[in-house]
C-alpha cells in the first residue's frame, strides 16, 4: 500500500518543528528518516501513526493502515513470550504466532516471562509483533535499540519480506539495514522557522490582533 504524505506540519510540545512535510512511499519501498537528535523524528513519525494530530496537511492513508513500533517495547511482564504474541495475534486477528516466532527466533524463549528477558531479547518480542498486525505500513523509530548484529540482520529481513510482499516502512534509524532500494530523507530540510510557528499559534494571533 502506498503512503502518501502531502504538506504536513508537526508541533511538539506546542511548538512548531516541523513544515511543509510532504513524502510518498511506494507499495514495496521503504524509507529511512534521518536528521540531528530533536529534529523532529518520532513527533514526525507519531503524527502518521495518528497518536498526535497534524496542524496541518494530510496523510494517506490512515493510521488503521499502519504499524507503530515506538521506543518503548510496550510488553506485558508477568506474561510468557508466547502468552504475549497470542494477544497481539488476537487483538490483530492474526491466524498464529509461529511466524513472528520464526522471524525474530523466539522459540527457545516461549514459556519465559517477558520480565525476565534481556533488554535484546524484549526488543525481539516487541519487533515480532509488527509481523502479526497484517498492517501493509510499518511506522518505526529506531527499532534496532538493544538488537545485536545478527537481530538487526533479522530485523532487516523481516523488513525486507514486508517489503517483498506488497508493504511499504518508514524507519528512523542510525544504522544502515542493506535494505535494497532504500531513499533516504533528511527532516532537517523540513525544520519550521520562528515565523510559521508564530503562525500556527492562535493564542498569539489573538494577543496581536
Amino acid at each position: 500500500m502506498r503512503l502518501e504524505v502531502q504538506d504536513l506540519q508537526c508541533q511538539r510540545g506546542g511548538v512548531t518543528i516541523l513544515s511543509n512535510v510532504s513524502f510518498t512511499v511506494e507499495e514495496g519501498e521503504a524509507l529511512v528518516l534521518r536528521g540531528p537528535n530533536g529534529a523532529g523524528k518520532t513527533t514526525l513519525l507519531r503524527v502518521l501513526a495518528g497518536l498526535a494530530p497534524p496542524v496541518t496537511g494530510t496523510i494517506r492513508p490512515g493510521p488503521e493502515a499502519i504499524a507503530y513500533g515506538a521506543h518503548a517495547d510496550g510488553l506485558k511482564a508477568q506474561m510468557t513470550v508466547a502468552e504475549n504474541l497470542g494477544f497481539w495475534a488476537d487483538v490483530f486477528g492474526h491466524p498464529g504466532i509461529d511466524d513472528a516466532v520464526e522471524a525474530f527466533s523466539l522459540s527457545g524463549l516461549l514459556d519465559r516471562r517477558a520480565q525476565y528477558l534481556s533488554a535484546g531479547q524484549k526488543r525481539r518480542l516487541s519487533l515480532a509483533r509488527l509481523v502479526l498486525t497484517g498492517r501493509p505500513i510499518w511506522v518505526l523509530d529506531e527499532p534496532t535499540v538493544s538488537l545485536d548484529a545478527r537481530n538487526v540482520e533479522r530485523f532487516a529481513a523481516a523488513v525486507g519480506r514486508h517489503l517483498d510482499g506488497g508493504g511499504a516502512a518508514v524507519i528512523a534509524t542510525h544504522i544502515d539495514l542493506g535494505l535494497p532500494g532504500a531513499r533516504t530523507l533528511d527532516i532537517a530540510a523540513f525544520a519550521a522557522t520562528p515565523e510559521e510557528d508564530e503562525a500556527a499559534d492562535p493564542f498569539l494571533d489573538e494577543a496581536l490582533s
